[in-house]
């Protein structure tokens, strides 16, 4: 991806990571590994990301580490630089959850059509309806999106999105298989999810947060609604190097809304390794509790993700937004949690599992110089849409000899030749091969993960 250049400014880090074993088994990762530095400059210098703002947490307490600029030319980032957190926001939202559960005002067996309006009721295949649970773990059989989700605005896709529509699509969804029978990620169900839990406590999403979480563990730059002082250091979101639009989440706001610090964060999550006392201790162990284990080779829980690692598993949920890619986790064997915050549209995962399990790999993320040229008639030929699933499509367009993949409700990235029909994205280790039929284009490949995954083209 073609990007704007960004000076680099890097702050407490030292040139070697330094990793000890204490005598009760936890460890203290005291500097950042010589790897994971090289990485992430590389990343910034190749513009693929302006700034990275990181946070380990361990015995020892919580070590910052800040790369870039806010934007070109703007402020160098902190932990108190402010970042949309996208999808950790579910992590919140399981924990509210489990506070609930505990308290008795919910429990996870509940029917959620207890808690929908008189005339809106969620259709069920077979015997079991949705329940509260299956909403938090992934398994209630709603899509990943609704199909009456149009917005207006792309560059902010949901905020418009109101609650009648969430209602409207529930009355008339037709769900495909049994309710708890598989893993689909799912924002609406998690969006529903936290609507539940707020009104079930008469109060909007963020005002039950801040009450629940933020407040209680003294997290002041964690709102949905940014106060003076979060405006004031907030990161700009960016996407192919521009600057693009923040994003809101007023309907579905469980499922992504919330924005938050490095500083922030790394009070969540040293609560949730309960190096403080906290009030939310029970609630947070609830929530890390194994629920299924669908999702592949991952485990999940009321909200987190849960991965094998070599000293044991990783708790885990990424975020992002149009302009922003988070990753929090941590190990509870071990003792060390992560944060890691992006304002890019480019995923840093592979960092955050780098940290918290050495045996996870760094992603080789390569840059557009690295590209061959393609004959602007053969690029011509692989402009069209590709349907992956039922709800999910890649749109690939074409302005001169660069081609753009857009995949549904996500931003649009550029596509860099490493053949004539292989092509690699600079924002995430993936690449793309588009094959042919009788010499006409019918279908690509998408290599993501491990994971092959065909869409045939449609138009």
């Amino acid at each position: 991806m073609s990007r704007v250049g960004i000076t680099l400014i890097i702050y407490l880090i030292a040139l070697a990571g330094f990793q000890c074993q204490t005598d009760s088994g936890k460890k203290t990762l005291q500097t950042l590994p010589p790897e994971v530095v090289e990485s992430i400059e590389k990343r910034i210098a190749n513009g693929v990301t302006p700034s990275m703002a990181i946070a380990l947490i361990d015995t020892t307490g919580t070590t910052f580490f800040n790369f870039g600029k806010a934007s070109e030319g703007g402020q160098a980032v902190d932990q108190h630089t402010v970042y949309e957190i996208g999808s950790i926001s579910k992590a919140f939202t399981g924990v509210l959850l489990a506070r609930q559960v505990l308290d008795g005002d919910i429990k996870l067996e509940d029917e959620v059509n207890r808690f929908l309006p008189e005339g809106v009721t969620a259709a069920r295949k077979g015997q079991a309806e949705i329940t509260i649970g299956h909403l938090a773990d992934h398994t209630s059989g709603f899509p990943r999106m609704p199909d009456n989700f149009a917005p207006a605005n792309p560059n902010n896709p949901f905020a418009d999105y109101t609650v009648d529509q969430m209602y409207a699509f529930i009355s008339d969804f037709e769900p495909t298989r049994e309710v708890g029978d598989a893993y689909e990620y799912s924002n609406f169900a998690q969006g529903l999810l936290g609507h539940i839990l707020a009104q079930n406590k008469d109060m909007n999403y963020e005002d039950l947060m801040v009450q629940v979480i933020a407040n209680p563990l003294g997290m002041g730059d964690t709102r949905i609604r940014l106060t003076d002082s979060m405006q004031e250091h907030l990161a700009p979101g960016h996407s192919g190097g521009q600057l693009v639009e923040n994003w809101d989440i007023p309907t579905l706001a469980g499922a992504g809304a919330i924005r938050s610090s490095a500083a922030d964060m790394a009070r969540f999550i040293a609560a949730n390794l309960r190096y403080f006392e906290s009030e939310l201790a029970e609630a947070m162990a609830l929530s890390h509790k194994v629920r299924h284990r669908k999702a592949g080779e991952m485990k999940v829980g009321l909200g987190w993700h849960i991965k094998e690692g070599k000293d044991g598993d990783v708790i885990w949920h990424n975020g992002g937004t149009g302009g922003y890619r988070t990753f929090v986790g941590f190990v509870k064997e071990t003792g060390v949690g992560v944060v890691l915050l992006t304002n890019s549209s480019t995923g840093s995962d592979d960092i955050g599992f780098h940290l918290l399990d050495p045996g996870s790999k760094l992603a080789d993320i390569k840059s557009g110089t690295q590209a061959v040229d393609v004959a602007e008639s053969t690029l011509e030929e692989y402009v069209g849409v590709y349907e992956l699933a039922p709800e999910f499509s890649i749109t690939i367009s074409r302005e001169g000899m660069q081609l753009y993949l857009q995949a549904t409700a996500q931003p649009r990235f550029e596509l860099y030749a490493e053949s004539d029909s292989l092509f690699y994205l600079t924002v995430v280790e993936a690449k793309v091969s588009f094959e042919r039929k009788d010499g006409v284009v019918e279908s690509l490949a998408l290599f993501q993960g491990g994971s092959e995954t065909q869409g045939k083209k449609v138009k």
